[in-house]
């Protein structure tokens, strides 16, 4: 079959002559949605990384709820600012301007040191004691340049004690000024409400909301950059308010959900030779929405 396929991107266009097989593995492939609340994100992170260094360095909280693109901003952010492996730097040593790591769960100092150690290459340290991990962090994490250091799934704080979550807030605002570098916390209302019970950081961490979707311009947009990169070899209407409302409610509003439901209907849409998404194929497709997720009985 062949086509302008006018409806696509010019990027993707090309795409839409491929077997089903390639589409279906194209279309199942995670790829970056540069919405206006993510390019906004990612100016504030780049702001701060230009700070020169002082005593007091600014901070962010990228805050929304569960699988509404926190994660995808920040891992962009790092893609937008690579490292320099050892073998490649002129003195032997790596460089890794962006540092991103995870809270862990059930948080404590030895664990969280030991996720930096781990991210830097050190997986293999043997060091027990807090002081020795976070020595050995602080040290590393000099000798590599990092610049900025990004903490995920910062709402991990809450599933430790009250006495952990007091030490682990000291060790954040300890951290940020002794290495002079600004941190973005990414996490749920839960981390911004860790954050508010310091007074200290409340103040030094600057939220940016990733509120839930709804129907609005800015969805509308989201939907037709999703149409247009999606290779189905005819047009949906994605915008059309019966599928855009349709997609909302049963996505209740979250950004991975909406694109999990484009996604699944756009492969239905190929599977069953219909190249396009329609009602009638977004209910073949079977998704299951987050609120009956967690109601299923097991």
């Amino acid at each position: 079959m062949s086509g302008e396929y006018s409806h696509l991107h010019p990027s993707a266009r090309p795409w839409a002559e491929e077997d089903a097989a390639s589409r279906l593995r194209r279309i199942r492939t995670d790829r970056w949605i540069g919405y206006a609340g993510a390019q906004a994100a990612l100016a504030a992170i780049e702001d701060v990384l230009s700070f020169p260094k002082r005593t007091r360095m600014p901070n962010l909280l990228v805050v929304g709820p569960t699988n509404n693109g926190k994660t995808m901003i920040v891992e962009k952010f790092r893609r937008d600012h690579p490292g320099t492996k050892a073998s490649d730097s002129d003195d032997g040593v790596a460089r890794v301007p962006v540092l991103k790591v995870q809270m862990p769960a059930g948080p404590d100092e030895r664990r969280f040191f030991g996720a930096i150690l781990e991210e830097l290459g050190m997986d293999q340290w043997r060091g027990e004691s807090v002081a020795a991990r976070q020595t050995a962090a602080v040290r590393l994490m000099r000798a590599t340049d990092v610049r900025l250091l990004v903490i995920d799934e910062l709402h991990n704080l809450l599933s430790g004690s009250r006495l952990q979550q007091r030490r682990l807030l000291n060790l954040l605002r300890w951290l940020g000024n002794e290495l002079q570098i600004p941190l973005v916390g990414v996490g749920t209302a839960e981390a911004l409400r860790a954050i508010r019970s310091d007074d200290q950081l409340v103040n030094r961490f600057e939220p940016i909301a990733l509120p839930l979707w709804r129907d609005d311009e800015a969805y509308r947009r989201l939907l037709g950059t999703l149409e247009a990169l999606l290779p189905l070899r005819k047009p949906s209407g994605l915008t059309h308010p019966v599928l855009a409302s349709r997609i909302l409610s049963q996505s209740e509003g979250v950004l991975g959900e909406i694109v999990a439901i484009v996604t699944r209907a756009a492969a239905q849409a190929v599977l069953s030779g219909a190249e396009a998404i329609s009602p009638a194929v977004i209910e073949a497709a079977g998704f299951t929405t987050p609120s009956d997720r967690r109601r299923v009985a097991v």
